[in-house]
């Protein structure tokens, strides 16, 4: 793989007010998308009466129309630079939620979701490339800044049911719409610096001789894919599977499991930008192992550490497998943002409703079995993907 010609100065500096806004838009959007629609199955099912297939196919709606967005969405800003799309992006996303609050029956749900599924898919490509080009000489670091935004979205998405929405029922997201508003004061005096970034850096491109690897971006896809049904599988289930617990107990368990994977995610970025991308994936999925094995045989106080340790290790990779797939497709940074992410985002939806039917023919129990072996799987597959150090920045 030839590497790129071009490559920012030497120690170029973080430009810190982007990438703080950047993560801080990433919050609101995830805390409404990959935090809260999970954590509300629980809700959704008990308020319409669903099933466990019907409860998985509003996460299935929410991160399917997320994801296949994603990538469209990056090649369509790649081709022609649309910056807006971060701000009107996160403000669907947050409104599309709030609206849910007020659906009256299952179809209605389903159309929230997807609105706001939609506003997602449109915010990442665009957030992710403006994180690129804010990060200078330092990629891990601005991309797990960045990310932490997120997965701190997630965390405190099932910390809002405990808080708020077991005492004034799902009619509490309406309260979210005075949010999506103010995110637009956040959001928009960043898109003068983004139009101006895109611009720099399409005149820059050409001169770029760095090539797309496809076959690596497909095995990276892959361990992408895992992480993702083995994250959202134990967000999803854990209420289900904890059953001896009050449902405000299980999902401040899932802010203990996600809030570790948040931290996880600034400290992998870190050590990311010292020993490479491809050995702090591989290390952290083999370290997640064995605490995924022991989830589902632990109970008390040692179910707490065990998913402290193993939301940490597993979600360490999550911001690194982003900057490893700009890496791999150093022409489309936009697309590859999108893939990076909204490929996790798609299969763990899919992934849900699968396990759903799973869970409703051969119980819960099973499901936790199956989630225990993918941080190893992806480990296996980490092996196979091309030395980071090779290719293009």
């Amino acid at each position: 793989m030839t590497q790129a010609t071009t490559a920012p100065a030497p120690n170029e500096p973080l430009y810190r007010r982007a990438v703080y806004t950047f993560s801080s838009a990433h919050f609101l959007n995830d805390l409404c998308t990959t935090g809260l629609v999970p954590a509300l199955i629980v809700m959704y099912k008990e308020a319409l009466n669903l099933s466990f297939t019907e409860s998985s196919l509003i996460v299935l709606i929410s991160y399917l129309t997320s994801s296949i967005s994603q990538p469209f969405f990056g090649m369509l800003t790649d081709r022609t630079p649309r910056v807006w799309l971060f701000t009107a992006g996160v403000f669907c996303t947050i409104g599309g939620l709030a609206m849910t609050g007020a659906a009256t029956s299952f179809g209605w749900l389903l159309i929230f979701v997807a609105i706001s599924g939609f506003g997602s898919g449109a915010f990442h490509p665009e957030a992710s490339r403006g994180t690129h080009l804010a990060s200078g000489t330092h990629k891990g670091l601005a991309q797990a800044i960045f990310q932490v935004g997120g997965n701190a979205g997630q965390a405190f998405g099932p910390l809002m049911i405990p808080l708020l929405l077991i005492h004034t029922g799902l009619r509490g997201l309406l309260w979210l719409i005075p949010i999506a508003f103010l995110s637009l004061l956040l959001t928009a005096p960043m898109l003068g610096w983004m139009k101006e970034k895109v611009a720099d850096a399409a005149s820059k491109k050409k001169e770029i001789r760095g090539r797309n690897n496809i076959p690596g971006a497909i095995l990276l896809i892959s361990v992408i894919v895992l992480r993702s049904w083995c994250q959202l599988g134990v967000v999803v289930f854990l209420p289900f599977y904890m059953t001896h617990l009050s449902l405000a107990a299980s999902e401040t368990l899932n802010f203990v499991f996600v809030g570790a994977g948040a931290l996880g995610t600034f400290i992998g970025g870190i050590f990311s930008d010292r020993i490479g991308l491809k050995r702090l994936m591989i290390g952290s999925m083999l370290v997640a192992t064995p605490f995924a094995l022991l989830l589902p045989h632990l109970h008390g106080v040692w179910t707490v550490l065990i998913l402290l340790v193993f939301g940490f290790s597993v979600l360490a990779s999550f911001s690194v497998t982003v900057v490893y797939m700009q890496r791999l497709l150093p022409r489309n940074i936009a697309l590859a943002s999108g893939l990076s992410i909204g490929a996790g985002v798609g299969a763990g939806g899919i992934g849900s409703v699968f396990m759903g039917s799973v869970a409703d023919v051969f119980g819960v129990a099973t499901v936790f079995t199956i989630l225990s072996l993918l941080p190893l799987a992806g480990a296996l597959i980490s092996f196979f993907l091309p030395d980071d150090r090779t290719q293009a920045v």
